[in-house]
């Protein structure tokens, strides 16, 4: 099972507000549902600062990851810990 997670930092708040969306049986299907809740924040035009993960269910390192400062999407390289941008 994978999740997609979206983390909104308010200004004032202590913590970024996090939200599971969904858990899927398909890491794609998470990806798509991560994509479409970034392109939902774009389109509401908010200027607060917010990212999107997928990560197997309950884990802490994230198989996806994008942001709201750019349209760069990347994932983890576990063999070496660097971030990989998808092309």
């Amino acid at each position: 099972m994978f999740e997609a997670v979206q983390f909104v930092e308010t200004r004032g708040e202590p913590e970024p507000r996090e939200t599971v969306l969904g858990e899927f049986e398909a890491e794609l299907l998470a990806v798509a549902a991560a994509r479409q809740a970034r392109a939902a924040f774009f389109d509401q035009g908010s200027n607060e600062y917010a990212w999107w993960i997928v990560r197997k269910k309950g884990a802490r390192l994230a198989n996806f990851i994008a942001d709201s400062k750019s349209d760069k999407e990347f994932v983890l390289d576990l063999r070496s810990g660097e971030l990989v941008e998808l092309a």
